[in-house]
């Protein structure tokens, strides 16, 4: 039975991934070991390591001086963990609230130094991006959530400042082409967009370190794992070598601007139908809507659970919407076929059908 997977994450993988995976963990290349047995200081588990950093800077075209991490505690933990090595009494962030985990991370921030709330979008319950806002002369890192999980918005166009960016990219890495020299830090827990639940990708440009008096607990240390290559302690090994073959995925598929474009199709095509169909109607602003997750609701509520019991029947999982704003989200990431989204919208067209 082939299911549609529109979770919002843990998210779909690419079916060659997910069966090379399993490969891996009954036995790993012939070795008569299981991947998840192996030590990770070991010959297998080191090149799994520097095969995956190797392709995070390729795909994303890193510049020189930017070190790629693995570490885990979810993006939640980088929330206070970018505060913690970037912040104190002589640095400043600034942050703009597009969703609720930009609220949580300005939450955690506020607790290492100053960081001024420049823009919200809190006021339309999160459907849209801020724009045209003032950042302080005195801001060292502008703190932004590029794609907002929950609220289906998306940044298209990056805030025109100086101000280099702390981007939370959980949502949408290797989604599409960015200009990284923008970015100081990007942080992704890897469920999403890019592997499975139990790593976070840190992209960090080495040079913002060890600019604060702040005593940092080893562990919390960027430095710490930099000089370690993410493996001070016992790295989470099956998540990153999911994460490795996913984006050995994303190179062969063309890399992110094939992605790009992938995507932009796919999102297209639904947008094009909840905009058509009388039952239905999107969420959030057409110009910052996201190319990853897809919000939307029916006119009438009352037809809620019959179209859910429609595109169950239909095999297309993970639709119910957060429940912040109900209804209904399509999380069409990388690794979802163009196929799988035309299923949802031919289910869109037929309840219309019968229920118009």
């Amino acid at each position: 039975m082939k299911m549609h997977n529109f979770s919002a994450g843990p998210a779909i993988l690419p079916a060659e991934v997910i069966q090379q995976t399993a490969q891996s963990i009954a036995n790993y290349n012939d070795s008569g070991l299981s991947l998840m047995e192996m030590s990770h200081r070991g010959p297998d588990i080191v090149g799994i390591m520097k095969n995956a950093v190797s392709l995070t800077k390729e795909l994303l075209g890193l510049p020189d001086g930017y070190e790629v991490l693995f570490l885990t505690g979810g993006a939640s933990t980088q929330f206070f963990m970018t505060a913690m090595n970037l912040l104190d009494a002589n640095k400043k962030f600034a942050l703009v609230d597009t969703g609720t985990w930009s609220s949580k991370a300005y939450k955690e921030i506020t607790k290492f130094g100053p960081c001024d709330l420049v823009a919200s979008s809190k006021d339309k319950n999160y459907s849209y991006i801020p724009k045209g806002y003032d950042i302080p002369s005195d801001t060292n890192y502008l703190h932004l959530t590029s794609n907002n999980t929950i609220y289906g918005t998306q940044m298209h166009e990056w805030p025109d400042t100086k101000v280099p960016y702390i981007t939370d990219m959980s949502s949408e890495i290797f989604s599409r082409p960015i200009d990284i020299s923008r970015h100081a830090l990007i942080y992704a827990g890897a469920q999403k967009n890019m592997g499975p639940a139990g790593t976070t990708m840190v992209i960090v440009k080495k040079d913002i370190l060890g600019q604060i008096e702040r005593d940092i607990p080893t562990m919390l240390d960027y430095r710490t794992h930099i000089a370690k290559e993410s493996s001070f302690n016992t790295p989470p090994v099956l998540p990153i070598y999911v994460c490795m073959l996913t984006l050995e995925w994303v190179k062969k598929m063309g890399g992110v601007a094939a992605m790009q474009k992938r995507n932009a199709e796919k999102a297209a095509l639904l947008y094009g139908e909840i905009d058509r169909n009388s039952l239905f109607k999107g969420v959030a602003n057409i110009e910052d809507r996201s190319h990853m997750n897809v919000t939307f609701v029916m006119h009438d509520e009352a037809h809620n659970d019959a179209f859910m019991k429609l595109a169950t029947a239909r095999n297309c999982s993970g639709l119910k919407g957060h429940r912040s704003i109900g209804g209904f989200r399509a999380s069409t990431y990388n690794a979802l076929d163009i196929a799988s989204v035309q299923v949802l919208v031919d289910a869109m067209k037929d309840f219309e059908n019968q229920n118009a």
